[in-house]
């Protein structure tokens, strides 16, 4: 598993546009650059957007005054389905929406999940990190349901850290 002080892999991730889907590596995402990115198992599952998403929605400014650059979420979903969350959220030209539509991100860091027990098949497992340019300066990683160890709250707490570290 990927942890604090590791470089995040290279991978290629779907995000939807104004106009279609597009193509957006990890360099262009993290590069130069400090962002909170988070994961859940599912766009469109409760948890995910009852509790996950809505947290970093209703933090969006307190967390970009932290001198964060971008709020990512990723979820081993099609484009079409990240794009439709995105709008359905509200949080479309806020946070970047990112379909890792094979899982290959997240088993490429060992976050990923089998719920095929539940039939969702590969998924991630939840989690949140900060990431300053392409190095991971903190993870989260549930241990049980919720989002107490990944929520925008906890997030908050260790960027204030961050700055004074």
């Amino acid at each position: 598993m990927i942890a604090v002080g590791d470089k995040l892999p290279q991978a290629t991730f779907k995000t939807m546009t104004a106009d279609s889907a597009k193509a957006i590596t990890t360099a262009e995402i993290f590069s130069g650059k400090k962002v909170v990115l988070f994961a859940v198992p599912g766009a469109f599952t409760p948890t995910c957007s009852n509790n996950h998403l809505p947290g970093f929605l209703d933090n969006y400014d307190a967390i970009l005054a932290r001198g964060v650059d971008t709020i990512a979420v990723v979820a081993v979903n099609d484009v079409h389905v990240m794009g439709a969350w995105a709008r359905f959220s509200g949080g479309e030209g806020k946070i970047l929406y990112l379909a890792d539509g094979n899982g290959d991100f997240v088993k490429s860091i060992g976050l990923d999940a089998d719920l095929s027990g539940g039939g969702m098949g590969l998924r991630s497992k939840r989690f949140s990190m900060i990431v300053d340019d392409g190095k991971v300066a903190a993870l989260n990683v549930e241990t049980k349901p919720g989002v107490d160890e990944s929520g925008a709250a906890h997030i908050l707490g260790q960027l204030s850290v961050l700055a004074t570290a």
